[in-house]
């Protein structure tokens, strides 16, 4: 096998929370693996993290969560579409044959980002990713070091857990959540969790929520 046509395999292993980190971050072992024994000295690593969302099925509860994203359920074969989660990228060290790297996958819960509105409304079951491999590959050669490119059509596919994700969102955000507001409804929020007495703006808003469902009765 010569550097020019080093053949490079990756496969993801598995996904989970990465527990000491400060914000919420999933970490996924993948097996780097080439097709002999020849070292390599590096590779920069880039992976674009896809979900794939046509590849399982939905709840009605499931559905109902995902309105904002796809429509009315009659509407999925048009609008549900594979889409970007994110961008991610690790160094792997120098290796011969095959090796493991941890690529970081940096989580939001914000539900202003599609894919954190998406993974929120997953109740069970596992969440289809598409994993598209691109880099630079530093191989040791007679005059020092040669460079090639990772292979455009190295992708995997792995089907993580919904679990993995609630798992990390509980790490981090234990029994409670995020939503942006304007700063004018938060001042309303506040004015009137003061005028009603209350604890804090979590009872404000339930308040709200009990009185607009007993007006609709």
């Amino acid at each position: 096998m010569t550097a020019e046509h080093m053949d490079v395999n990756f496969a993801v292993l598995d996904v989970a929370p990465e527990p000491y980190s400060v914000s919420p971050v999933l970490t996924a072992r993948v097996s780097v693996a080439t097709g002999g024994d020849d070292p390599v000295h590096a590779i920069s690593l880039r992976c674009q993290v896809r979900i794939e969302p046509l590849r399982r099925s939905y709840s009605e509860e499931e559905a109902a969560g995902l309105l904002d994203l796809f429509g009315p359920r009659e509407r999925w074969a048009t609008t549900q579409r594979t889409f970007l989660w994110q961008h991610a990228t690790a160094m792997v060290p120098g290796f011969a044959g095959n090796t493991t790297v941890a690529l970081p996958l940096d989580c939001t819960y914000d539900f202003e980002v599609a894919a954190a509105k998406y993974l929120h409304a997953l109740r069970d079951g596992a969440l289809p990713l598409q994993f598209l491999f691109s880099g630079t590959i530093f191989v040791k050669s007679e005059r020092g070091f040669s460079v090639q490119q990772v292979p455009w059509d190295c992708e995997y596919r792995y089907d993580m857990p919904v679990t993995v994700w609630r798992d990390l969102i509980a790490q981090h955000y234990p029994n409670a959540g995020w939503v942006r507001l304007s700063h004018e409804t938060i001042a309303a929020l506040a004015a009137y969790k003061s005028a009603q007495g209350l604890l804090d703006l979590d009872h404000a808003v339930t308040s709200l929520l009990d009185t607009d469902r007993e007006e609709a009765r």
